[in-house]
């Protein structure tokens, strides 16, 4: 039993500790350089999305296209935070995170495009793939929301 009453101690100091390095670590970690991380990974996947669906690659350019829309609203996210992004790749999970203001229309698109995103990673939920004109209304629709948010992200950082 004296034993016992001995580790206990011992364990909350490896805890405490552990705690206190993780904080640490957590706190030196700069928010700028993950916000400048998400926009630019984004902006690449944004063009390979378009790149994809222009030859024809649908389901691999939409899942691109969910990609660049999840990288940037990662970027809102470190923003609002001022922590790092959870590893998430749900759109509409992430918008709500970041506090976005944004109309019925762009919440509407998060949700078609996180479609894509599950039949790119699990292929148990494959939707079929759309025709080439129903992804560039995909491409279309998600470019308006797209842009948005990089604007939005500008602005913030000008403000």
């Amino acid at each position: 039993m004296r034993v016992i009453h001995s580790i206990v101690p011992a364990i909350g100091e490896v805890i405490k500790w552990l705690w206190r390095v993780l904080w640490y670590t957590v706190r030196m970690i700069d928010i700028a350089k993950q916000i400048v991380y998400w926009r630019a990974s984004a902006e690449e996947d944004w063009v390979v999305a378009q790149k994809l669906v222009a030859d024809e690659s649908i389901r691999h350019g939409l899942f691109f296209a969910h990609l660049a829309l999840e990288k940037m609203l990662k970027a809102h996210v470190c923003r609002t935070t001022n922590a790092l992004a959870p590893r998430i790749h749900s759109l509409t999970h992430l918008a709500e995170i970041a506090q976005l203001a944004m109309g019925s229309d762009y919440a509407k698109v998060l949700g078609e495009m996180n479609d894509f995103n599950l039949e790119g990673r699990y292929p148990e939920f494959e939707l079929g793939v759309p025709t080439l004109a129903e992804a560039r209304g995909y491409m279309r629709r998600s470019e308006e929301v797209y842009r948005w948010l990089v604007q939005k992200l500008a602005e913030q950082s000008a403000g």
